[in-house]
């Protein structure tokens, strides 16, 4: 009886530790989409707040996230401070946050926007033309793209998340 009460009890233990391996994995997050086979990301350019175009091959070898957002956008306002933490988190070692945005706006209006919400470690980036937001066939803000090392979307996320969840940091470090 002991025998069998104890078998009961390891695959109880391995049941519950494999599920939580899992989690670690991949964040629990319904707005997230991860592709099954990465999509090569080419001839990328954007704008700075100097009005010079910047190529994403700028950024190559790095873990890159795009964010797309706007001023106007509640969710976008809401996220932004994580994502300005995000790109100083000391867990990476090569990791570039590129937030763009697309609200044609002028750049006092983004560096207002950034004041306010005392964003400190981003640059300004954006998409006048909203090209961009038509190459990633954008369905909403804010819009996030995960860009690995090797130049390949392989994931994004529509809509809000917290870029200080400790899940999803876990989730982002296995490409870094």
């Amino acid at each position: 009886m002991k025998l069998l009460t104890l078998k009961f009890i390891l695959i109880f233990i391995y049941l519950i530790s494999s599920s939580t391996s899992y989690a670690i994995q991949q964040p629990n997050l319904k707005n997230l989409v991860i592709h099954k086979n990465p999509k090569k990301v080419e001839k990328i350019n954007f704008i700075n707040i100097n009005n010079k175009t910047i190529n994403l091959n700028k950024f190559k070898d790095s873990l890159i996230i795009i964010n797309f957002w706007a001023t106007w956008c509640a969710p976008c306002i809401e996220e932004m401070p994580s994502l300005d933490r995000l790109q100083v988190n000391t867990t990476f070692n090569n990791l570039q946050v590129i937030p763009i945005n697309v609200g044609r706006e002028n750049v006092e209006k983004s560096k207002n926007f950034y004041k306010k919400l005392k964003i400190e470690n981003l640059e300004i980036y954006f998409d006048k033309d909203v090209e961009l937001a038509k190459k990633f066939l954008l369905r909403g803000l804010p819009t996030t793209v995960f860009i690995n090392k090797d130049g390949e979307e392989f994931a994004r996320i529509i809509g809000f998340v917290n870029f200080d969840d400790k899940t999803f940091i876990k989730w982002l470090q296995k490409y870094d």
